[in-house]
């Protein structure tokens, strides 16, 4: 068994595998950096594997204390775990080096990955579910992650890179004008498409959000489909549901072209885990 963890720039993303096999997801905030660098070593090696295993003791107690190598695993204490391996992709700094000192920690990198035209830069997210998506709906492919930051990237038929896109998130833009004006409230996503013409400042905010957001995907997957007629539109992230309504509700043909994809980083894991990589 083997935990990976995406750490996005908003959530901590946990999947926990048995072999190549995904056998549950979950979300967590992310650590308080000053609260941890206040413990003791021993202390945060402990409270990062509580945090890692304790999710999933429970449900797995009996296939991890199968696990253990500890000489009686019948008087395995409640308060310790199984340190399963831990293999780590992120793009907040901050956050990477809280789980550096994780006792079965292997890290992800970009040059790891079998995708051609990766340049330096390019987030370690973005790069696994793009490998995941192709290999899971097919290349080429482009995926739409509607996340902290609304981002496209897509690659061709030989699994090269062809390029993409970062744009502010629909949470983002709505917090962003809620934080940094004056006189605007701070609102969350409506659950239907907003009226294009609103009478109130509310309604006037969150059509030009999620009407300006809707319009610069529809560009875009219509775009990359003139490039590349055949390929799979891979949507993932914690706003993509909702983004799939608006979309539909706007653009009916557009959305249906869509397939919704929400393991598409974790299916990128798994490809990792297939070809073997060495860390």
């Amino acid at each position: 068994m083997i935990i990976a963890l995406a750490i996005g720039n908003s959530r901590l993303h946990w999947g926990l595998f048995a072999g190549q096999t995904l056998q549950e997801t979950w979300d967590t905030q992310h650590l308080s950096v000053d609260a941890v660098s206040q413990l003791s070593e021993d202390e945060r090696t402990k409270f990062l594997v509580q945090t890692a295993i304790a999710p999933i003791e429970q449900k797995y107690a009996q296939k991890l204390l199968s696990l253990s190598t500890h000489p009686e695993p019948a008087d395995h204490p409640a308060d310790q775990f199984v340190i399963l391996p831990l293999i780590l992709a992120s793009v907040v700094p901050e956050q990477t080096a809280l789980w550096q000192i994780y006792p079965n920690v292997r890290i992800i990198t970009l040059d790891q990955l079998p995708i051609e035209g990766l340049y330096p830069t390019l987030g370690i997210d973005r790069a696994l579910a793009l490998l995941g998506a192709g290999t899971q709906l097919g290349w080429p492919v482009l995926v739409i992650d509607a996340g902290t930051a609304l981002t496209f990237t897509g690659a061709d038929v030989n699994r090269r890179l062809v390029g993409g896109a970062i744009l502010p998130g629909l949470g983002l833009q709505l917090s962003s004008l809620g934080e940094k004006t004056a006189g605007l409230p701070l609102l969350s996503l409506p659950e239907n498409m907003p009226q294009r013409w609103a009478t109130d400042t509310a309604i006037a905010i969150e059509s030009g959000v999620v009407r300006g957001v809707v319009a610069a995907v529809k560009d875009f997957i219509e775009d990359w489909c003139c490039l590349f007629p055949e390929s799979k539109i891979g949507l993932t992230g914690g706003d993509r549901t909702l983004l799939l309504k608006y979309l539909a509700s706007a653009f009916p043909d557009t959305a249906a072209a869509v397939i919704e994809s929400p393991e598409a980083i974790f299916w990128g894991f798994r490809n990792v885990f297939k070809e073997g990589i060495e860390f």
